[in-house]
């Protein structure tokens, strides 16, 4: 190992990568990751800076997914430097970033943290895009370049992470200022091809993540609006895997908003476009889709059918390329996704059963899917009648509300105290409607 601050390729993760591709490699990073409940971005981008040497010392994060995957293996047998030098390194030669230089990985992992953490100037500063509002636009002709796509991405990337932390309700004004810095790059800037087509995939992605802010913070039509602007981003650039995210998020978005004929058009839309990518788990999360839209129209026997198939398809388990973005498509998301189709029918004993086991099976640090599946189940064993474990189910999704800031998930919890408040006679209900008024006036 080349001890030395200038890059020195990693031969040894090269060599350990084999006959994969760097992207093939990617996804058995990110596959690995989820198998510890670690969530990376691990890309071919990434992959090429390790092999570069352009990171000496990857973050905590990947320190831990790369040594489940060479168990056994130090950071000095897997080609990186040790922490310790790299701090050393770092402090000896320390110079203050370039617009163009890289960010050392163990800064990642300190911005990360902060960002996670951080109150709204910390959230301004993981977007990386903001800009107050009135600022400069920009001006057309400005050369865009590979670091600029990576900003918009990394956004992007950031987004999914916030939200579980703070809330779409927190992210929402912030992220839509980003994504109308990445409009502009790719409406006035002046790029080569190969940066157009990264810039065009990365600000529809971005144009569904502050979608998704919307429509969790319950801004029902901009989430409309936001997720039309990705399609049409997606069919200017003929990119198949963004349709099928666009038409994903709109099927979704129908339900919500009681569209249930749209929902299963939009769902059936997504599976069209998603039929060449090859990834069984994204057209098993797009089944779910449809089934739900076949649930609020009360057609049992297609939602069970659309079910079938969404289980199927996620026992094909998970492949390479399946979406970034579909991170959170888990078993507990099928089963909740489930739950919710089974309480549209008003089928309570599967829906409550399905609510139960996601909760069960989603992981801690996923404290807004948590909420929405404890809500779920709140609102699951009213439907059934079982009056006292609704109560005890309310107090525990607003146990988890203090950490979550979704209008949605908050908006299910009210109608469930509304809904129980005769019932106060029951010690569970009494202490359930005290905690939401409390957690109410605070």
């Amino acid at each position: 190992m080349n001890n030395s601050l200038g890059p020195s390729p990693n031969a040894l993760m090269r060599e350990l990568r084999g006959d994969l591709s760097a992207g093939e490699f990617a996804a058995t990073v990110r596959r690995a990751a989820r198998e510890i409940g670690e969530h990376v971005s691990c890309d071919a981008r990434y992959v090429g800076r390790i092999e570069s040497g352009e990171i000496k010392c990857p973050n905590y994060a990947y320190q831990r997914v790369f040594q489940h995957m060479f168990p056994g293996s130090s950071l000095e047998e897997l080609g990186f430097a040790s922490r310790r030098e790299a701090r050393h390194g770092q402090q000896r030669h320390r110079v203050p970033p370039g617009p163009g230089d890289p960010i050392h990985e163990e800064n990642d992992d300190v911005h990360r943290r902060t960002f996670l953490t951080g109150g709204p100037a910390a959230v301004a500063t993981a977007l990386g895009l903001d800009h107050p509002a009135g600022a400069t636009e920009i001006p057309a002709g400005t050369r865009v370049g590979v670091r600029d796509v990576r900003t918009v991405e990394e956004a992007v990337r950031n987004i999914r992470l916030l939200d579980d932390v703070h809330g779409a309700d927190t992210l929402f004004e912030r992220a839509g200022r980003s994504l109308r810095t990445a409009y502009q790059l790719l409406n006035c800037g002046s790029y080569n091809s190969r940066v157009e087509q990264r810039l065009q995939a990365a600000a529809g992605e971005l144009a569904i993540s502050v979608g998704w802010l919307a429509h969790d913070s319950g801004r029902l039509p901009e989430a409309r609006s936001f997720y039309s602007e990705a399609l049409a981003t997606a069919r200017m650039s003929n990119d198949p895997a963004l349709e099928a995210h666009s038409f994903c998020n709109s099927a979704f978005l129908a339900r919500d908003a009681g569209r249930p004929r749209e929902a299963v058009r939009a769902a059936q839309a997504a599976l069209q476009a998603a039929a060449p990518l090859r990834s069984a788990r994204l057209r098993s999360l797009l089944a779910m889709r449809e089934a739900g839209g076949w649930a609020l129209l009360q057609d049992r026997s297609a939602c069970v059918r659309s079910i079938a198939l969404a289980q199927r398809l996620f026992a094909a388990g998970p492949a390479d390329a399946d979406p970034e973005w579909m991170s959170f498509y888990g078993e507990a998301e099928l089963l909740g996704l489930e739950s919710q189709c089974w309480s549209a029918l008003g089928v309570w004993g599967p829906a409550t059963d399905r609510a139960r086991r996601a909760i069960e099976l989603q992981r801690p640090h996923f404290v807004r899917n948590r909420a929405l599946y404890t809500a779920e189940l709140a609102q699951n064993q009213l439907g059934a009648g079982e009056v006292a474990a609704a109560g005890a189910s309310g107090s525990e999704a607003v146990a988890l509300l203090d950490g979550v800031r979704s209008t949605r998930i908050r908006g299910m919890v009210a109608e469930t105290a509304a809904r129980l408040r005769p019932y106060q006679s029951v010690p569970e209900v009494a202490d359930f409607v005290h905690r939401y008024g409390v957690a109410l006036a605070g």
